[in-house]
C-alpha cells in the first residue's frame, strides 16, 4: 500500500487510470494531481536516503508513449513496461543507476497503446517468434493487486501467434493468474538466491514464498524458470548455493523438477554511478563494491561495469552449472553473464 498517488492528468482518460483512482479514493493515501515533471517535487525528504524511501512508497499514474522498444538480450528480443521501478528495496539493483533521479514507481495505464506497439514489433519480425520481457524496468507482479495489468497482458499474448511473454519476479502474488487461458505463451522466472544475498533484497518476498509461487505457476501449466542474480562470492558461498538448490528441488517436488526448467545466471556487477547512489541510500550497506577486486567490462548502455575477474567468474559458472544440472537434469541454462 503506497503512501501517495500522483495522477498525471492524461491518465484519467484511460479506463485503468479511472479504476486505480476508484481503488484509492477511499483509502488512507494522499492523492495528488500533477504532471510528471512535478512528481519528484511532490515527494518529501531532505536527504537522499529519505527521498529514496518516500519515493518507494509513491505511485505516479501515467502513460507510456514509446513507439520503439529497446532490445533486451540475452533475456528476450525486446522489453516493454507495464510499470517502472518497484516497491522492492534491493540494495544492488541496476535501477539505482538507470532510474537514479526518479526512484518513484510509475504505473502505465494506456495498455492498448502498449499492445499495439508490441504487435508492430512482431509484424516487423516477419512471422518469426518474438519474445518480450515485461519486467526489465520494474516488477509488475508487485502491483498486480492494484492494476490487474499483468493478467490482461498474459491474456493478450495468449492470442498472439508469434508473440511470447517473459516475466521475472521477486513477489509471490500469483493466485489471480493461475486460471487464465495463458496457452503456455507466458514464461515466469522466479528470482532466487542464497540466504546471504536475499538479505540485501528488502521489502520483497521470502525465498519460501517465491518457491511456493513457482510451484503454483508450474502446476497451472506456465513454463517456469529461475533467475539466480546477482551471484556473489563470499565466505561459504558454495555451501549456501548448494543449500539453495537442494531446497528448490525439495519444494518443487519430483514432477516439476523433471520438467525442462530454465535457469539464467548473472554474476554481481556494479557501476561507479550505482555505487555512489547505493552509498547515499544505504550508507551502512555491506555490499562488496571494492573496485580493486574487480575487472572492468564495457556495458551496452555506455558505462563500464565492475565484474568478477575472469578466473572467479569461471569458477562461479562451473560451480552453479554443476549444482543445477546435478539436481535438474532436464534443465536448460540459458546464459551466464
Amino acid at each position: 500500500m503506497p503512501q501517495r498517488i500522483i495522477f498525471e492528468p492524461s491518465s484519467m482518460d484511460y479506463p485503468l487510470g479511472k479504476k486505480i483512482y476508484e481503488y484509492f479514493k477511499d483509502k488512507p493515501v494522499a492523492i495528488i494531481k500533477a504532471g510528471a515533471q512535478n512528481a519528484a517535487r511532490s515527494i518529501p525528504g531532505t536527504t537522499p536516503a529519505e527521498k529514496y524511501a518516500h519515493s518507494k512508497r509513491t505511485l505516479l499514474i501515467t502513460t507510456n508513449k514509446l513507439k520503439k522498444l529497446d532490445v533486451c538480450r540475452p533475456s528476450a528480443d525486446y522489453q516493454f513496461s507495464l510499470v517502472s521501478n518497484c516497491p522492492g528495496h534491493c540494495e544492488y539493483c541496476y535501477l539505482q543507476t538507470t532510474q537514479g533521479a526518479k526512484p518513484y514507481i510509475k504505473v502505465f495505464v494506456n495498455l492498448e497503446d502498449i499492445f499495439e506497439v508490441i504487435k508492430d514489433h512482431i509484424q516487423q519480425n516477419e512471422g518469426k517468434t518474438t519474445t518480450f520481457e515485461a519486467a526489465s524496468l520494474g516488477d509488475p507482479l508487485a502491483l498486480e493487486h492494484i492494476t490487474g495489468s499483468l493478467a490482461r497482458t498474459i491474456e493478450f499474448f495468449s492470442g498472439l501467434e508469434h508473440g511470447r511473454l517473459r516475466v521475472v519476479t521477486k513477489f509471490p502474488h500469483v493466485d489471480s493468474l493461475l486460471n487464465l487461458d495463458h496457452r503456455q505463451k507466458t514464461t515466469f522466472r522466479i528470482s532466487i538466491n542464497s540466504d546471504y544475498v536475499i538479505h540485501f533484497e528488502h521489502n520483497t518476498a521470502s525465498l519460501d514464498e517465491r518457491m511456493e509461487a513457482a510451484t503454483k505457476l508450474g502446476q497451472a501449466g506456465y513454463p517456469v524458470g529461475f533467475i539466480v542474480a546477482p551471484i556473489m562470492q563470499y565466505d561459504y558461498w558454495k555451501e549456501e548455493y548448494d543449500a539453495l538448490f537442494r531446497k528448490l528441488k525439495d519444494r518443487l517436488g519430483p514432477e516439476l523438477s523433471r520438467k525442462e526448467l530454465t535457469f539464467e545466471l548473472i554474476q554481481y556487477r556494479f557501476t561507479a554511478a550505482a555505487k555512489e547512489l547505493i552509498l547515499q541510500r544505504f550508507p551502512n550497506t555491506r555490499l562488496d563494491m571494492d573496485e580493486e577486486k574487480r575487472s572492468l567490462k564495457w556495458g551496452r548502455f555506455g558505462r563500464f561495469k565492475y565484474v568478477y575477474p575472469k578466473e572467479q567468474a569461471e569458477e562461479i559458472r562451473e560451480y552453479m552449472t554443476s549444482q543445477i544440472l546435478g539436481r535438474f537434469p532436464e534443465a536448460r541454462i540459458q546464459y551466464f553473464t
